[in-house]
């Protein structure tokens, strides 16, 4: 019999889910991931039971509630790619709002009353203030910002009409692996920025691709907040931990509150690996915002926490390491 709090980690065999696993396990729960390998892969799943099944099937949900007695929930289980939202914005309704909402509706009927939900930065748009804080307006210029917003708007009336408390984690850019190297960023098809960068400058794959050169920074790529994939984890950590200790519900940014280019990354990288890195420069995507770096200083005063692994050097020496080694 285990006695450690048992945590649902929807997602759990994804990126940031199974990272979150980790974090958890050492903080002394035990993550029990909800997970239907859409996206995910089961050899992430390290660190707690696997339960292999969809969000939307309450039954199962309940099960799990019961058999492992669930304290508390996270939710990772989203599609993430602002492209393919723009191309098939309702393919991103259904999962992220959909499937989301009826996770959380079988959550409350069996009883659990703790939940952070994965959100983005992408909710504020294009914003007229950097560093961007929690009160900034919210008006997303992609499907995927609308549809993480959306449901953080359900969170509120569930918490209203429920003994339901919730943290909504509006993350910038995660980035890099595992410190150990156990789980890292396998995503298909792949499309973050660092991963892609090493595996240009490994000669794993092709040359990259600089979306936009023309927008009003500094060199005229797009500026983003990085932030190493265990600090947003320990983020989680300290967010469950504090909804179970009675904390009241809210919306927090996860960020370090400094930006880099597009172009500064890949000078990061080239420094870092001793190699160049191949690129040429190519259009905008649609739904990117020039600028987006956190003020995430309400998150360090409620929470206690601070980033401590997200210096560029850190992102991208782990990053590659997994882009070489990685296992799946």
């Amino acid at each position: 019999m285990n006695d450690a709090p048992a945590i649902l980690v929807a997602g759990g065999a994804g990126y940031i889910g199974s990272q979150t696993c980790k974090a958890l396990k050492a903080a002394g729960f035990l993550p029990v991931t909800l997970d239907n390998l859409s996206t995910g892969y089961a050899e992430a799943v390290r660190f707690g039971p696997f339960v292999e099944g969809d969000l939307r099937d309450r039954e199962l949900v309940r099960q799990t509630v019961d058999r492992y007695a669930i304290q508390g929930a996270l939710h990772f289980a989203a599609y993430s790619l602002v492209g393919e939202s723009v191309r098939d914005p309702a393919k991103y309704y259904d999962n992220n709002v959909g499937a989301a909402n009826a996770f959380a509706s079988a959550l409350i009927e069996a009883g659990v009353e703790a939940f952070v939900f994965s959100s983005t930065a992408a909710a504020y748009g294009t914003p007229s203030a950097s560093p961007i804080p929690e009160s900034h307006p919210t008006v997303p210029i992609n499907p995927y910002g609308a549809s993480k917003l959306a449901f953080e708007g359900a969170l509120r009336w569930l918490g209203d009409a429920h003994p339901f408390r919730w943290t909504a984690l509006r993350y910038f850019n995660a980035a890099g692996a595992d410190l150990d190297g156990e789980v890292g960023e396998s995503h298909r098809p792949e499309t973050h920025l660092i991963p892609l960068l090493c595996q240009a400058a490994y000669g794993q794959g092709p040359g990259l691709t600089v979306f936009g050169q023309d927008y009003d920074t500094p060199d005229g790529t797009p500026i983003r907040d990085y932030i190493h994939v265990a600090d947003l984890a320990e983020a989680h950590v300290l967010a469950i931990r504090r909804l179970l200790a009675g904390g009241d519900s809210g919306v927090f940014n996860v960020g370090t509150g400094e930006g880099a280019t597009v172009m500064q990354i890949i000078a990061a990288a080239e420094a870092v690996l001793g190699v160049k890195v191949p690129y040429a420069v190519g259009p905008r995507r649609a739904g990117d915002p020039p600028s987006l770096v956190a003020d995430a200083s309400r998150l360090k005063a409620a929470f206690g926490w601070a980033p401590v692994h997200s210096d560029l050097e850190t992102i991208i020496r782990t990053a590659a390491r997994w882009q070489r080694e990685r296992p799946y």
